[in-house]
């Protein structure tokens, strides 16, 4: 999903958010094989690829969109096409910070999402806790289901 295409959702992007996203999953996460923007001059998104996904996946990647009004989107897609993605944003059809559940992610169904905290680190943090226990444990459902995480 190119950032251009929600810019009226989200407002412009916010480049010092996508750089400290960046920063924590390079030390959070030892699957990171090489972050990357979508534009070398003018980014909308970072892209992270991780060598595994969840369940029989090989590979996967994060899609993460931040703006300077503090709309986020972080979006997995792995190789065995499973996609879920956390977002916050104004919408008719959910709460404003909602969670898109696995085989959801390009549709309108979404859910509140466990995630409260709205500073960029945070969630950050969340989003990563919750991957990382639906990875180990196999299980997409941990995926939405902490209390207030990080």
């Amino acid at each position: 999903m190119n950032g251009n295409d929600r810019a009226g959702e989200f407002g412009p992007i916010y480049l010092p958010a996508l750089q400290r996203i960046r920063d924590l999953w390079l030390e959070l996460e030892p699957l990171v094989d090489e972050p990357a923007y979508d534009d070398v001059v003018a980014p909308t998104e970072l892209q992270i690829s991780l060598s595994d996904g969840l369940g029989d996946a090989e590979s996967a990647r994060l899609d993460i969109q931040w703006s300077e009004l503090g709309m986020y989107s972080f979006h997995y897609v792995d190789n065995d096409d499973v996609n879920w993605r956390f977002d916050r944003h104004p919408n008719a059809h959910s709460p404003e910070i909602h969670f898109h559940p696995p085989s959801e992610a390009v549709t309108m169904d979404a859910e509140p999402s466990c995630i409260d905290v709205t500073e960029v680190s945070l969630v950050t943090r969340a989003v990563h806790s919750m991957w990382r226990a639906a990875y180990e444990d196999g299980d997409v459902d941990q995926l939405n289901s902490a209390s207030n995480p990080p």
